[in-house]
């Protein structure tokens, strides 16, 4: 009887502690703000963030070339005048020019054809339009080497515009593009190799090179920059012979291009993380490739577009890179100084705040880590 009475009692002890157990904070449902508490903390928000911001970019990405370079219209076309417009021939012909390209043409007078070939060569004119005497006709000269779309725009519009005032038209291209780049694509596709590659190699140091110093990064980053621009230059030139590159000056401008869009990354890195793709693929990819001026010429661009884009990373390697292969000799310094400056404020933001960035080796004293 005794063990019999013992028993009860320890089950009646025993059940109101299951009891409250049952019913206390480990057996209660989950609060919304709980919920909300665990997601959280587990990969699942990372996750869905990045799978709205994919859906984001997609349409960003195809919207911005969609936008820049579907319909290229003219909206400002350096033109150089030389002889005499201020004939009858000569006003018809440019009144009509005028209309057919929506009034885009800004007319600069030269008092020479050489002077006007020399506008050509510093790439300040786009276009040469020489008249003679009255029943002569007019001549326009477009150069395809400054810009293959709009050369095509301008020779369409001289010969519909000729029929159409009766004015003899002679359309020649003065500085044509090289045979195996007819449409002038092959200098913006190594400007945008070099470009993506340049930041995914520094996503993949940040991967497989986490353990990195500051000092070191900056060295593999130059070193993967020359090495691959090289065998960008290599490929396109000596391998498919697309393009007869001066081959060193076409090199180091694509080094120096992979370089800086490489440390714009790790800038961005360090200032923000893992999320430093999106500043990154926004500044490069979604503004600056297609306001580079290398698919479509700067004067076919939006206004806006036209300019920004001379002064980001891709629209200043184009620029470089397209100067040294058709105007060797007429080389400007502003290209440069972009990708310089861009480069040289990347490097020293990751270099003061360089304990921020996610990589780098933990240096304790040796007594420590014993």
């Amino acid at each position: 009887m005794s063990d019999t009475h013992d028993a009860a009692d320890a089950k009646e002890v025993q059940g109101p502690q299951e009891g409250r157990g049952s019913h206390g904070a480990h057996g209660r449902p989950p609060t919304r703000a709980d919920r909300w508490a665990a997601f959280r903390e587990s990969p699942f928000l990372p996750a869905s963030v990045l799978v709205l911001i994919l859906a984001v970019a997609a349409a960003l990405f195809a919207g911005s070339y969609t936008y820049t370079m579907a319909n290229p219209t003219p909206r400002h076309i350096p033109t150089a005048v030389v002889g005499a417009t201020d004939t009858a021939e000569g006003r018809r012909f440019v009144a009509g020019m005028e209309r057919a390209l929506g009034a885009s043409l800004k007319l600069r007078r030269y008092e020479s054809g050489a002077e006007a070939r020399r506008a050509v060569e510093e790439q300040e004119v786009f276009a040469v339009l020489a008249a003679g005497p009255a029943g002569t006709g007019v001549r326009l000269d477009v150069v395809g080497a400054a810009g293959a779309s709009v050369a095509q725009v301008l020779a369409e519009a001289g010969a519909a515009v000729g029929r159409a005032t009766g004015v003899r038209v002679a359309v020649r291209d003065v500085e044509p593009l090289q045979k195996g780049d007819p449409r002038g694509l092959a200098l913006f596709y190594i400007s945008l190799a070099a470009v993506i590659i340049g930041f995914v190699g520094a996503i993949q140091l940040s991967v497989h090179a986490r353990a990195l110093d500051p000092a070191e990064r900056i060295a593999f980053t130059v070193a993967y920059a020359l090495l691959g621009s090289f065998a960008i230059a290599a490929t396109v030139d000596w391998l498919l012979g697309a393009v007869d590159l001066p081959f060193v000056e076409s090199w180091l401008i694509l080094a120096l291009t992979m370089f800086t869009s490489g440390m714009v990354f790790t800038m961005f890195n360090t200032l923000m993380g893992r999320w430093a793709m999106l500043p990154t693929w926004g500044l490069m990819v979604l503004l600056g490739n297609p306001s580079s001026g290398g698919a479509v010429s700067w004067p076919l661009l939006p206004s806006v577009l036209g300019h920004i884009g001379r002064w980001l990373p891709p629209g200043a390697s184009v620029n470089a890179q397209h100067t040294a292969v058709y105007f060797g000799g007429h080389q400007h310094l502003f290209p440069f100084a972009v990708l310089g400056a861009w480069a040289l404020v990347a490097c020293g933001v990751f270099w003061f705040w360089r304990h921020r960035h996610p990589g780098g080796r933990d240096r304790a004293p040796a007594h420590a880590a014993a």
